[in-house]
């Protein structure tokens, strides 16, 4: 086919890879056992998250075209185009994930570093306690935050945004094949209760952020879960050192994957010293200026999950099925693919549209009205919030300490 002959060159995985600056030469080749992998992956959708269905589509796809990357997968099923197509949306989404991550560590950090004159790193079990923190102020002062009116109404218009969200947090298709190789005797059924089982465990972990989150705050609660709690909560201002920790040790990953992107489509793959530095930085400091001018981490979770994260998940997996499967219509894995395929494509126009037209009240920087004794806020949410504000009794600042 015409195509074949402008493919790009993606080298071996071991001449670009900075899993290697990461990993030893032993342990990145050595084949682990499923519960390791489960462990893999888990691990991956606490960070950045998976979704079922398609990740299964991916390596079904793989194995029909023999091809073990995401970006030799649709080289070989939609061509040099379609190459282009996944190494731009394989950039984009991380150099979005990069600037929600300064956003965070602004948010989280600067909190910390106003309260706590010097700082020791931590490093193991920051989820964990973050998770530990969040219920306990659920607890402790979820029945002093004023409820909301249709707070509980189920699938409000804006649900597509929240999809969007959701895809950029189920998202790490770029570890898929890493971790179906690492298996020993890999095969797509060992794949499948692999990720069936991650997809329990890890939904099990965000259900109970959201649950607590939201039990607590309700209609008040903003993207950045942490700028909902007070500056004086000593509790949460470990909190928030964690999870800027954790968004801190993340960052070097995404940046990782852009530089890559780069390297494979404008270098063949490989950058001299001179350039990785230059590509590294140059990928570091424009996503610094970005992130310094949005301060609000919805509308760049939004926009990312319904722009980049949408078709990666849904489209482009199930495009790839379709056209290399030789199954029937009627095969349950075809059907599948027929539905997400529209499905992803509505998400990514509809949610772009309602983020742009219908974009999420933030709080950045300011105290929530609650945290104050006179109840009154000088934050920039909407004039409804501001109105209640001023009406709620005086409330005990004793409960935040």
């Amino acid at each position: 086919m015409g195509y074949q002959r402008q493919d790009p060159v993606i080298p071996p995985q071991r001449d670009l890879d900075d899993r290697e600056t990461l990993v030893s030469e032993h342990e990145y080749k050595e084949k682990t056992c499923q519960s390791a992998a489960l462990f893999n992956v888990v691990n991956s959708i606490i960070g950045s998250g998976i979704i079922d269905f398609s990740l299964v589509l991916l390596i079904k796809g793989g194995a029909l075209s023999g091809t073990d990357t995401y970006q030799s997968l649709v080289n070989k099923t939609f061509g040099f185009p379609g190459y282009i197509l996944l190494s731009v949306l394989q950039f984009l989404y991380p150099f979005i994930a990069m600037i929600s991550y300064n956003i965070i560590a602004g948010d989280t950090l600067s909190k910390v570093f106003q309260r706590i004159p010097g700082v020791s790193l931590i490093s193991t079990g920051l989820t964990t306690l973050i998770l530990g923190i969040v219920m306990a102020r659920a607890i402790s002062l979820g029945p002093h935050i004023p409820k909301t009116e249709d707070a509980w109404v189920f699938a409000k218009p804006n649900a597509i945004q929240a999809v969007g969200v959701m895809s950029f947090a189920f998202i790490c298709h770029h570890n898929s094949f890493l971790v179906y190789s690492s298996l020993e005797e890999p095969t797509v059924a060992k794949w499948s209760r692999l990720i069936h089982m991650s997809i329990v465990i890890s939904v099990f972990i965000c259900i109970f952020f959201a649950t607590c989150g939201y039990l607590t705050f309700t209609g008040f609660t903003q993207g950045d879960l942490f700028e909902n709690y007070c500056r004086n909560d000593d509790l949460v201002t470990f909190g928030r050192f964690c999870y800027g920790v954790t968004v801190i040790l993340t960052y070097p990953m995404e940046c990782f994957v852009t530089r890559e992107v780069i390297a494979n489509v404008f270098f063949g793959g490989n950058l001299s010293s001179v350039f990785h530095i230059v590509v590294t930085v140059m990928v570091i400091t424009v996503a610094t200026l970005v992130s310094l001018l949005i301060d609000c981490l919805g509308i760049v979770l939004e926009l990312n999950g319904v722009l980049c994260a949408t078709p990666l998940i849904f489209i482009i997996p199930s495009a790839c099925y379709l056209k290399l499967s030789e199954e029937p219509r009627t095969h349950s894995d075809k059907i599948m693919s027929y539905v997400m395929l529209p499905i992803g494509a509505a998400v990514m126009v509809f949610g772009f549209v309602m983020a742009i037209t219908n974009p999420q009240d933030c709080t950045h920087g300011q105290e929530m009205f609650y945290c104050f004794p006179d109840n009154f806020s000088l934050t920039n949410t909407s004039e409804s919030h501001i109105q209640q504000t001023t009406q709620l009794s005086i409330l005990n600042i004793s409960i935040f300490q």
